[in-house]
């Protein structure tokens, strides 16, 4: 399928053997409701020994977590709560929207190709749902745009990755940089008051999911890299650092992009900043926006067993950040 380029989008066309979960006729409301919030979020596995990357145990308990914790939100029968004339502007004005799109869109299949590949039956299947998940994040994202009239530039068709390893790689570490700093985001917006409660709880599944993901994704790889020989490992690692260095350049240069108009514009892909400013009633410290990600980050990931690996480098960055700035900054 390489080189390819698809129009439509099928996770069981994609990853031979997925099945996707099973939806229920009406969404979970109610008990049903928050016992479905608090089982995303919470997971504890019952074997008592170590789980240790690259063996057995660890794959099996990782992929039970991905399982266990599925949410069974439907983005078709989400209620998006009317907004005022000044609430809308702003949900407009966002200068996110056109890249978050395209984003899920792009790691969807990356995901599912990457999971097309591997061997191993339990893991393929953590990874299918995973695609099945940011499809359903895209769906989300569709829907709500159109609800409040957001206009979007036209979406190019996708197509398949030459390398579904570095293709899973770049998405991968993306998500671990943009979910730290999503999760500080989105409670600064719900601390703020500039948006309706309702809207900020219709998205808190999806902010949880993303973070099932980067937990998914940080214990997969070193699953991955621990099974690997000596040589192959090296070769891995070399293709993990020019990953971070793809993702460096991309978010320090300039991207171009097309506007709702189909006009060419410079986006910035480092919103994070001026995503703050959007979000919240006035300007932020940059100093207050790492303390606020790094605490989210805790919070969203204690739920799940410690003996997990949660990604490190962004929250190690932002440490060392903190450290280096003066504390007025």
């Amino acid at each position: 399928m390489n080189e390819q380029t698809l129009e439509r989008f099928d996770v069981v066309e994609l990853v031979p053997g997925f099945r996707p979960p099973p939806q229920a006729a009406r969404p979970p409301a109610g008990a049903a409701l928050a016992d479905a919030s608090r089982r995303a979020r919470a997971w504890t596995s019952d074997v008592q020994d170590e789980l240790k990357p690259g063996t057995e145990r660890h794959r099996r308990e990782v992929c039970r977590m991905f399982r266990d914790t599925f949410n069974p939100y439907r983005p078709a029968v989400l209620d998006w709560p009317k907004l005022d004339a000044a609430t809308l502007q702003r949900i407009v004005s966002l200068p996110i929207w056109d890249i978050a799109v395209q984003t899920e869109g792009k790691a969807r299949l990356r995901m599912a190709a990457y999971a097309r590949t591997l061997g191993d039956a339990d893991m393929r299947e953590a990874l299918a749902l995973n695609a099945w998940e940011e499809n359903r994040h895209k769906e989300v994202l569709s829907n709500m745009v159109r609800a409040y009239g957001v206009r979007l530039a036209p979406e190019a068709a996708y197509e398949y990755p030459s390398d579904p390893e570095w293709a899973y790689l770049v998405t991968g570490y993306s998500e671990c940089i943009d979910s730290f700093f999503a999760f500080g985001l989105f409670e600064a917006a719900r601390r703020s008051g500039l948006f309706p409660p309702e809207l900020v709880e219709t998205f808190e599944p999806v902010m949880q999911e993303e973070c099932r993901h980067i937990l998914l994704f940080a214990n997969w790889a070193a699953w991955h890299r621990a099974r690997l020989p000596w040589w192959r490992r090296a070769r891995f690692e070399l293709k993990v650092l020019a990953v971070w260095a793809f993702l460096g350049w991309e978010r320090i240069g300039l991207a171009r992009s097309i506007d709702a108009e189909g006009n060419a514009q410079a986006q910035d892909n480092n919103f994070t900043v001026r995503g703050a400013k959007s979000v919240t009633d006035g300007a932020i410290k940059v100093r207050d926006l790492l303390a606020l990600c790094l605490a989210e980050n805790a919070r969203r990931f204690s739920g799940y067993d410690a003996r997990l690996l949660r990604p490190t480098t962004m929250p190690r960055l932002a440490r060392l950040a903190l450290k280096c700035m003066r504390k007025d900054g």
